[in-house]
C-alpha cells in the first residue's frame, strides 16, 4: 500500500463515523447514506488540496458531506413544496419530561421519517446551524418556505413524540 493510500485510509477511518451520522440524517435508508458518504469522500479527497486551514478540517469535511447530501437529495427527490409561513401551524412546546425521556435514536428515527423538504430544512437549520437565508440559497427556495418547512417539521415531530408517549394535546 502506498503512503498516499495509507494516509487516505487513516483519514477516512478518522472522519467517516461522524460523517456517516450526518449522511443518515439526510438519507432515506442506510444504503442511500452509504452512497452519500462514498460520494462525499470522493469529493473530499479530490478537493483536499483546496483546504486553506481556515477553520477546522473536520468542519470543512462536514460541509462537503452536507453539500453532497443536499445535491444527492435534490437529484433523487422532490422536496420543494411552496408553503406560506403565514399558514404554518403554531408549535407548542414539548414538556421537558418528554424531551428528557426520548432517546437520541428515537428522535433520529422520527427526523428520518419526516417528509423530505421538512427533513432537509430541519437538518440544515437545527442540526447543522444554517440560517434560513443560507438554506434558501442551498435549496433554491424562498426564506419563507424554509421557515415554514421548519415550523411544520417541528410541529410534525411534536405530534409524533406526543403519539409515541401517549400525550393527548386536544
Amino acid at each position: 500500500m502506498s503512503d498516499n493510500a495509507k494516509a487516505q485510509e487513516d483519514f477516512y477511518k478518522r472522519y467517516a463515523p461522524k460523517m456517516y451520522g450526518v449522511c443518515l440524517r439526510f438519507a432515506k435508508n442506510r444504503m442511500e447514506a452509504d452512497d452519500i458518504l462514498q460520494e462525499g469522500f470522493i469529493k473530499v479527497f479530490a478537493n483536499l488540496k483546496s483546504f486553506r486551514n481556515e477553520g477546522s478540517l473536520e468542519g470543512w469535511v462536514r460541509r462537503t458531506i452536507v453539500n453532497t447530501a443536499i445535491n444527492h437529495v435534490k437529484k433523487f427527490a422532490k422536496y420543494k413544496k411552496d408553503l406560506d409561513i403565514d399558514t404554518a401551524e403554531p408549535v407548542q412546546k414539548m414538556s421537558s419530561s418528554v424531551v428528557d425521556t426520548i432517546s437520541v435514536n428515537e428522535l433520529l428515527k422520527l427526523i428520518k421519517d419526516l417528509p423530505i423538504g421538512y427533513k432537509m430544512v430541519f437538518n440544515l437549520n437545527v442540526m447543522e446551524g444554517y440560517t434560513h437565508r443560507e438554506i434558501a440559497s442551498l435549496l433554491d427556495i424562498s426564506e419563507n418556505t424554509s421557515k415554514s418547512q421548519l415550523s411544520r417539521a417541528r410541529h410534525t415531530l411534536q405530534r409524533k413524540v406526543n403519539e409515541l408517549y401517549g400525550i393527548d394535546r386536544s
